[in-house]
């Protein structure tokens, strides 16, 4: 047999285009919100079988595109979102679909409500396009996980490289992006479920702070610490979403003449090839006028087990309260836990060791969070803070992971991320792919400072000079006799 050669890149179309000119075209109707979901739901149709990444299509999306079409006929837009498809992760609560968390014991009775956040998107005229894939539970179930995997959507996969990981635990909001399905996903994060997919997947990611969008009706890990972010092809696409949805306006380049400082940081233990590219992202921004110099920290072990254990603590009473708002779901985490134990398909391919953690600690334990929870924030900001200080920084710049693993049957690799230490210490993040490892994407991630605004410029720039995008090539099948359902 005659080898074909490598699969062609999968043809750019409208959804590709950059967010902000998509709207301009909506206004002044060169462009309807019926084609351009169409295209996102054509693109879903061809590449999914593949990528894995859509749980499922909201059949009312072409009703919503035709009322944003009649808004902007009567040139009464909603804003910069009116019209423009959106797609969700399965944590986050949707009116009638989904919303399962990858779970099978979630999937029986889809919400009665949407989140806030769906509300603020509804509110600016977005079509609600569908549900994405994740790490089940959003990889809060076991220390043997399978990234990208859950019980109901099977094995999401990495669109540049199918037999790759797309990282978790929004991988299905990061893959569907990098593959053309939509424009904007939201995405939610604890530590780096967010940052890591986009990183490996080759899209942008805001990470806000914990509070900066409403957390009501996603199902939790930790209601501290989770927080909500978009996902796109370029970052001023996020940073859009972001401003849309908080009702707070985001800078868009750095303000001339000042020069930006940034502080590379090499994560201890990070693959070299994530370092590599990092460093020769740095010698592009220095060409160009940046400040770069290279930071050095140090994650104190029991500043992790103060946060890890501040985690698990919160989970139980964070989940419960959700389920209270969830008729027919389980409604405590042993209902949980011992409706995994009866169920066929959920525990197969690894177990719940981190759900039975959390449910053997007694009230306690419990009590503890909050100190526990102020211990490692206080640390983690100070580790931050006197970092900046000391290397005269704006910012902290750091690869976010090494590039995505091959998809395998067992527990995925023990690999290094930046993503921790802002994690814990409740800041911002801003992520930008900055360039290829042969076909795998690697992205760098930008932190240090409270407010967003302070990120942004600095993260421009990084997007602005890393190797630049290319198209995912989504072969016709997955080049890999594994599979993952």
């Amino acid at each position: 047999m005659t080898d074909p050669g490598p699969p062609a890149p999968y043809p750019p179309g409208l959804q590709d285009r950059p967010v902000a000119e998509l709207a301009r075209s909506l206004r002044s109707s060169a462009l309807t919100s019926t084609d351009l979901v169409t295209a996102c739901l054509d693109r879903i149709t061809t590449a999914d079988p593949v990528v894995r990444a859509v749980l499922a299509v909201d059949d009312t999306a072409p009703a919503q595109a035709r009322a944003a079409d009649l808004r902007h006929a009567r040139g009464a837009a909603l804003g910069p979102l009116d019209g423009i498809p959106v797609l969700l992760k399965d944590n986050i609560d949707t009116a009638g679909l989904a919303s399962t968390a990858g779970s099978r014991l979630l999937a029986g009775t889809p919400p009665a409500r949407d989140a806030e956040v769906v509300t603020r998107l509804r509110a600016a005229g977005a079509v609600v396009l569908g549900k994405t894939n994740l790490t089940e539970w959003g990889n809060f179930r076991s220390t043997r996980s399978i990234e990208g995997w859950s019980a109901v959507g099977g094995q999401t996969r990495n669109p540049y490289a199918p037999a790759h990981s797309p990282w978790g635990s929004s991988a299905g909001s990061a893959a569907a992006v990098a593959a053309g399905m939509a424009p904007l996903a939201l995405g939610t994060e604890t530590d780096g479920s967010l940052v890591c997919p986009a990183g490996v997947c080759g899209v942008a990611a805001i990470k806000p702070a914990p509070g900066t969008l409403p957390t009501a009706g996603v199902v939790p890990i930790s209601t501290v610490q989770d927080t909500l972010g978009p996902l796109a092809p370029r970052l001023a696409d996020a940073a859009l979403c972001l401003a849309v949805l908080t009702g707070r306006p985001l800078p868009a380049a750095p303000a001339p003449p000042r020069t930006v400082r940034m502080g590379l940081w090499h994560v201890k233990g990070m693959a070299p090839d994530a370092q590599e590219l990092a460093e020769r992202l740095a010698d592009r921004l220095r060409a160009a006028g940046a400040t770069v110099v290279p930071v050095e920290i140090t994650l104190p072990r029991d500043m992790l087990v103060d946060g890890l254990d501040a985690l698990c603590a919160e989970f139980r009473p964070s989940l419960e309260r959700y389920l209270r708002g969830r008729p027919g779901a389980p409604a405590t985490l042993d209902e949980v836990i011992a409706a995994n134990r009866r169920d066929p398909v959920e525990l197969t391919l690894f177990g719940q060791e981190l759900l039975e953690r959390c449910a053997e600690l007694t009230d306690g334990d419990r009590a503890l969070a909050p100190a526990l929870r102020r211990r490692s924030r206080r640390r983690a900001r100070a580790l931050i803070d006197t970092a900046l200080a000391a290397y005269g920084v704006d910012v902290l710049m750091a690869a976010t992971s090494g590039p995505a693993w091959r998809i395998d049957d067992g527990p995925d690799p023990f690999t290094r991320t930046s993503s921790t230490l802002p994690a814990l210490a409740g800041r911002p993040v801003v992520a930008v792919p900055a360039g290829f490892r042969g076909e795998l994407p690697i992205g760098v991630s930008l932190f240090g400072p409270p407010a967003l605004e302070e990120l942004l410029p600095a993260a421009l720039l990084a997007e602005r000079h890393g190797e630049g995008p290319r198209t995912p090539a989504v072969p016709p099948r997955v080049p890999s006799p594994r599979s993952r359902r």
